[in-house]
């Protein structure tokens, strides 16, 4: 396990948030998923083994100093209110602001998600990861011709590369994008994968990748 023999939880248990459990579990990790209603999610969690585990959004802020929030945007202020002081845990955006019917975001330019969800969530270390791909390559990062990039941000150093080293250990190369003003260029990049792998018909197994001169 790591630093404090912690968990890691996962608030959220749609494709995302499984995709990650899947992901870290095989990789030996503990996760614990939280939602409101547990009994919902008990046969997709339970299928991914004995490292997983389920509880209630409050017991798994509680169980891990490392939380990723897997869930509708929309989701994601009552969620960081719910708690008047985080302490310090660092809290992994993986949401987007998406529109309707995938038209768009709805925020941008002059700020982010992640960024409102910094004022919201009191002391929490906020980073934004796991929001520019699709649930298939989370759930299975490896392609024949390397590495795919997962861009992160996040104001505190620490957190920011806590999360950088996670998004390794499933596979992928992770990017130090900086300070989390940084999302306001990574919640669109996720539109340009939907467009993409769904409008361009590229299919959930498309990635986008480094190249650097040697």
């Amino acid at each position: 396990m790591r630093e404090k023999d912690m968990s890691i939880s996962i608030i959220g248990a749609g494709n995302v948030g499984v995709a990650l459990g899947q992901a870290l579990t095989r990789r030996g990790e503990t996760v614990v998923f939280g939602v409101p209603e547990p009994q919902k999610y008990a046969a997709a969690v339970a299928a991914l083994g004995d490292k997983a585990h389920l509880t209630s959004t409050a017991e798994a802020i509680a169980a891990s100093d490392l939380l990723i929030l897997a869930v509708p945007h929309t989701a994601t202020a009552g969620i960081a209110q719910s708690v008047p002081d985080w302490q310090g845990k660092v809290l992994v955006d993986a949401t987007n602001p998406l529109a309707p019917g995938l038209t768009g975001l709805t925020l941008g330019t002059s700020t982010s998600g992640a960024e409102v969800l910094a004022q919201q969530a009191r002391g929490a270390r906020v980073v934004k990861a796991f929001n520019s791909t699709g649930a298939d390559n989370m759930a299975d990062a490896a392609y024949a011709g390397g590495l795919p990039m997962m861009p992160i941000c996040g104001d505190d150093a620490d957190a920011r590369h806590r999360v950088m080293a996670l998004a390794t250990l499933i596979g992928f190369e992770a990017v130090d994008m900086g300070p989390l003003m940084a999302a306001r260029y990574l919640e669109p990049f996720a539109m340009t994968w939907i467009h993409m792998a769904l409008r361009q018909g590229m299919g959930r197994r498309f990635a986008f990748g480094l190249l650097r001169r040697s």
